[in-house]
């Protein structure tokens, strides 16, 4: 079964936290997949991230699932009635449901905001399974793991922002608890317990369900100028999942982790949510240990310059001419070189820029640290030239 994905609203902050793109690595922020608090959901039937609460955000775009009814068709057929007319309100995660989940909370330090979202601790000494939408955008990452109450700084490993994948580790961990790792085949029907930071309300939740669909895919509704993602072989079930969820476990009856907690709908009857098989991502986990930057993968955090595009500028053809300005945002390198909104960036070590595109392809080939010489003009068509030293950006 596919489903079109849409971001909801925030309530102070939105799924999508799309400023105008940044000059990091990537053309600019992508799915940040974090709700903000105090604005409603987006309308009915909406498939959200189910990342993070957060705080400060546009709106985000409408979109609609592909299946619009309560009722939901999976890989077996049409759900039974009393599934598509009740629910389990999810309540309190239990000791053992709660072994190896942990609390993040995230600080979006050049958009003025948090979040909050889930992870899943793999080793003893503080390595963390999460969604790449809930870190992503991140300046400051803590996780808290709530069998010790203790807060821990954490470091981004790694990313694949193609498959929704982000690799932590802790800061100083030790002797912590970790998931179990389930090694049997699900099927349809399957009972099942999504364990997650509800809400971004600082408790672990437990929403029971079952598992109505196997190799589901999930796209995300385009934004702007952003196109949709799709995310395929997902885990589909019925449960309670809402915002802040997102990286969190998905437990089958004997509490191992059959997947990771990714997406949800809103504004129907029933919740429909989706998890990435836990195989899958622990694939992409042993791909970011061995330093394997290759399929989407990527180490560490990208190289920052510190620039934002004018509005609608992204969407411009990628032969056009340079890149222009919107924002420069500060203590950056791009301040520091004297860059300003309305000039435009045409050349990276003498290598000319098309369009943002081009701008973005040009800083993904260097690491924070590495030395670039920027060429532009000013809004006066006067050139200019600096080279500047790349700062490391916010979680791509």
């Amino acid at each position: 079964m596919t489903g079109t994905v849409n971001s909801p609203r925030p309530r102070t902050r939105p799924w999508y936290r799309r400023t105008a793109p940044l000059a990091c690595a990537a053309a600019g922020f992508a799915l940040a997949g974090t709700l903000a608090l105090g604005i409603p959901l987006a309308t009915s039937a909406a498939v959200y991230a189910a990342a993070s609460e957060l705080t400060h955000s546009p709106a985000a775009t409408g979109g609609t699932t592909e299946v619009l009814e309560p009722s939901r068709q999976g890989a077996t057929g049409r759900q039974s009635t009393s599934q598509r007319v009740t629910q389990t309100p999810a309540t309190a995660a239990s000791a053992s449901e709660s072994t190896g989940v942990v609390l993040i909370d995230t600080a979006l330090g050049y958009q003025d905001a948090a979040a909050a979202g889930t992870g899943m601790v793999l080793t003893s000494d503080g390595l963390v399974l999460t969604n790449n939408h809930v870190i992503e955008g991140s300046t400051e990452i803590r996780v808290t793991d709530p069998s010790n109450g203790l807060t821990y700084a954490a470091t981004v490993v790694g990313t694949d922002v193609k498959d929704d994948v982000a690799l932590l580790q802790l800061k100083d961990a030790a002797d912590l608890p970790t998931v179990t790792i389930d090694n049997d085949n699900e099927a349809v029907g399957d009972a099942v317990t999504a364990v997650g930071n509800a809400s971004g309300g600082g408790t672990l939740m437990a929403a029971d369900g079952a598992i109505t669909a196997l190799q589901s895919s999930v796209t995300t509704q385009a934004e702007g100028t952003v196109a949709g993602e799709t995310l395929h072989g997902m885990i589909q079930v019925s449960a309670d999942v809402v915002p802040g969820d997102s990286g969190g476990a998905l437990l089958d009856a004997q509490g191992e982790v059959v997947g990771m907690t990714t997406a949800a709908s809103s504004g129907t009857a029933v919740t429909t949510a989706y998890a990435i098989p836990i195989e899958k991502a622990l694939a992409i986990v042993d791909q970011i240990r061995a330093g394997d930057e290759t399929d989407g993968v990527a180490l560490g955090y990208p190289a920052f310059l510190g620039v934002s595009a004018a509005p609608g500028v992204s969407a411009l053809p990628s032969t056009t001419t340079g890149a222009l300005i919107g924002g420069v945002v500060d203590a950056t390198p791009a301040a520091t070189a004297g860059l300003e909104a309305g000039d435009t960036i045409t050349a990276v070590d003498g290598r000319a820029v098309t369009g943002w595109t081009g701008l973005s392809q040009a800083l993904a080939a260097h690491k924070p640290g590495d030395t670039v010489t920027l060429s532009w003009t000013d809004q006066q068509g006067v050139p200019a030239t600096a080279t500047v030293t790349l700062a490391a950006g916010p979680a791509a």
